[in-house]
């Protein structure tokens, strides 16, 4: 697959624009995005992306509209009321990050119903007549202790950081580690924290585990938690585990300036905030009539000691390692799909 670079900018811009065809069946074909929570850096840029995409389309004549919504808060009922008003607001199309993979289910079946496409990814939904779009959370979650593994060969104790209770990706990415706790019996899950895939979060869950805590190894992650798992143990003065990264600029600047000083090494990997830009365009092949499979998968983006470099020069402040997609990359992924 072509994927462009990483990149949050103006070159994402370009690549889009490059992309866009006028003369497209869906020049009058209204799409919004649909999402449940936006308070990390991974949503942040998400939504940025999505919307960069969006507007640069809507400029081009390939949609009439590239609209995005958040809920105020993280509940699958309030998602449902919000797909609701998008069906009478007579969108053609729904890109949905959801709250639940089965609480949505009716309203999705609504919009069906209703003649609108929907198409889910990131969290995604089980309803037969959406699209969905995910990286294997759980491959992602068992990759970690594989890694771990690599580099523990003797084993130890782990810390779990996990994301938003109740969500599809926090179970998966949960079960994925789980399994290869279990595939390699060197390794043991000594305690379990929700860090809701922000720094912040993590940190105070990380210190308020940490005294009741045997000696750590290593620490599996979900993604917007790393750094902050990082302070808690400086802050407790316990030595720094083999902490596994999310891809946050914050963590990857920490593993850079840990990497400078003592020579430490990790992996970092996570679904880039960019398949939000995926979405879009598979919604926008749906509204053109192409034959577009209901399950896709994308790869999820993995930065590793030779590539910290330039994951970091190209990972705005603030923000996630990314890649955006164009419809041509949209494309391949379908194909590859058939």
């Amino acid at each position: 697959m072509t994927i462009s670079k990483m990149l949050l900018g103006a070159a994402g811009l370009a690549l889009v624009a490059g992309t866009a065809l006028a003369e497209t069946p869906t020049s009058d074909k209204r799409i919004a995005l649909s999402n449940n929570y936006a308070g990390n850096s991974w949503r942040q840029a998400m939504l940025q992306t999505y919307e960069e995409i969006g507007k640069q389309a809507v400029a081009d004549g390939v949609v009439a509209a590239a609209d995005a919504y958040t809920t105020s808060e993280n509940q699958a009922t309030e998602q449902a009321a919000q797909i609701q008003n998008m069906i009478l607001q007579g969108y053609d199309a729904i890109v949905l990050n959801a709250a639940s993979p089965t609480a949505l289910n009716g309203a999705v079946k609504e919009a069906c119903d209703a003649g609108v496409t929907v198409v889910s990814f990131d969290g995604i939904v089980t309803e037969p007549c959406a699209w969905r779009i995910a990286v294997d959370f759980a491959a992602m979650g068992k990759e970690q202790v594989d890694y771990l593994a690599t580099r523990l060969s003797d084993g130890g104790n782990l810390l779990e950081i996990r994301g938003l209770a109740g969500v599809f990706v926090d179970d998966e990415i949960s079960k994925g580690i789980h399994e290869g706790v279990a595939e390699h019996s060197q390794f043991d899950i000594v305690g379990s924290v929700h860090g809701d895939w922000a720094q912040d979060v993590a940190q105070k869950a990380v210190a308020g585990i940490l005294p009741s805590l045997p000696p750590v190894v290593g620490v599996v992650t979900q993604g917007g938690d790393g750094y902050g798992t990082a302070q808690a143990f400086a802050a407790a003065g316990r030595d720094t585990p083999l902490i596994v990264l999310g891809n946050r600029q914050d963590e990857l600047q920490w593993w850079a300036e840990q990497r400078d000083a003592n020579g430490y090494e990790t992996l970092s990997l996570s679904i880039a905030p960019g398949v939000a830009s995926l979405a879009f365009w598979v919604a926008q092949q749906v509204l053109a009539g192409e034959d577009v499979p209901k399950d896709l998968t994308v790869p999820f983006l993995k930065i590793t000691q030779d590539t910290l470099d330039d994951a970091l020069a190209t990972t705005p402040e603030g923000s996630v390692a990314n890649v955006t997609y164009a419809l041509d990359d949209a494309k391949q992924v379908i194909a590859d799909a058939k």
